[in-house]
């Protein structure tokens, strides 16, 4: 919407000429429109932007507000208020409906996406399953002897390497491998791993 440009203040109406033109658009005084919208169109446009903040869409609300001017120019009634405040009031109404449909619209997309959502995976049962699987490891780890208990704990829960754990052990190399292969052999079988 482009506003028109005001000339000097003495070309705008006085008190209640608004009120005048507005009786001459009821009658279909393009004319009269044409003085009653480069008075408001301003005011209006920075009202509708203060509730609708997006530049575009607040022009595009303007002058849809100012089309109602137009249209319903019969509807105002002097006795209820100034001419200005029934403008300013109907560019309100259509800013904050603007916004309210923007919401609503919002609201039914964040609906439907919680509807649509289905986790890939059962959260509960994944949960469940991974500390059932823990807690039959804890048992194979139990029926390891201590030797072989220590060096799988330590190369593989811990993350030291074959000849780290066998420096904190103080065993050879060679007898920490045998250790973590038998007892990696026997946690697979307590466990039903296939090879």
């Amino acid at each position: 919407m482009r506003v028109a440009a005001r000339g000097d203040r003495s070309a705008a109406p006085g008190p209640g000429a608004l009120e005048s033109l507005l009786e001459r658009v009821a009658r279909g005084d393009e004319e009269a429109f044409e003085t009653v919208y480069s008075t408001v169109a301003g005011a209006v446009l920075g009202l509708v932007r203060k509730v609708v903040r997006d530049p575009a869409q607040s022009e595009e609300v303007a002058q849809e507000a100012l089309i109602d001017v137009w249209r319903h120019a019969a509807r105002f009634d002097p006795g209820l208020g100034s001419a200005m405040t029934w403008i300013i009031t109907l560019a309100h109404r259509r800013a904050v409906d603007r916004v309210r449909s923007a919401q609503a619209a919002t609201d039914r997309e964040h609906k439907v996406a919680a509807r649509d959502y289905s986790p890939l995976f059962d959260e509960v049962s994944e949960r469940v399953e991974r500390r059932l699987e823990r807690e039959q490891v804890r048992r194979c780890l139990d029926q390891l002897t201590e030797l072989q208990r220590e060096s799988v704990t330590l190369a593989y829960y811990r993350g030291y390497t074959y000849r780290e754990t066998a420096e904190l052990l103080g065993a050879a190399l060679g007898t920490v491998k045998t250790r973590l292969r038998d007892g990696l052999i026997r946690l697979r079988d307590c466990l039903g791993v296939s090879s």
